[in-house]
């Protein structure tokens, strides 16, 4: 979460999901001003928690240009969004009985 904050992503959000689903420990959610923050916020996850934690994600999803990206960590889920996208997927909402562990606007 300070890596997406650090690098300028609004609206992070860290949902608590242990309890509803076992899909995920934890999704974090994110909105990128632009497709090219986007894609640097991808970019600068992967590096950087390949390089301290030793860990790379199991798979990753979509592009920068569709409005979304996810980051499958296993127990980690991050979702980096464009703000349409966001507001039409709506993820908060669906994920509405999981906790908020962190919300940094």
């Amino acid at each position: 979460m300070e890596k997406l904050d650090a690098h300028l992503a609004a609206d992070i959000v860290m949902l608590d999901l242990r309890r509803l689903t076992p899909i995920a420990d934890y999704f974090v959610i994110c909105t990128a001003e632009s497709d090219r923050q986007a894609r640097t916020l991808q970019e600068i996850l992967e590096v950087e928690l390949k390089q301290e934690h030793k860990t790379r994600p199991f798979s990753t999803e979509g592009e920068a240009s569709s409005g979304w990206i996810l980051l499958d960590y296993n127990t980690v889920v991050v979702h980096i969004f464009s703000k349409q996208a966001r507001a039409f997927y709506r993820l908060e909402e669906l994920w509405k009985a999981a906790p908020v562990v962190v919300k940094i606007q």
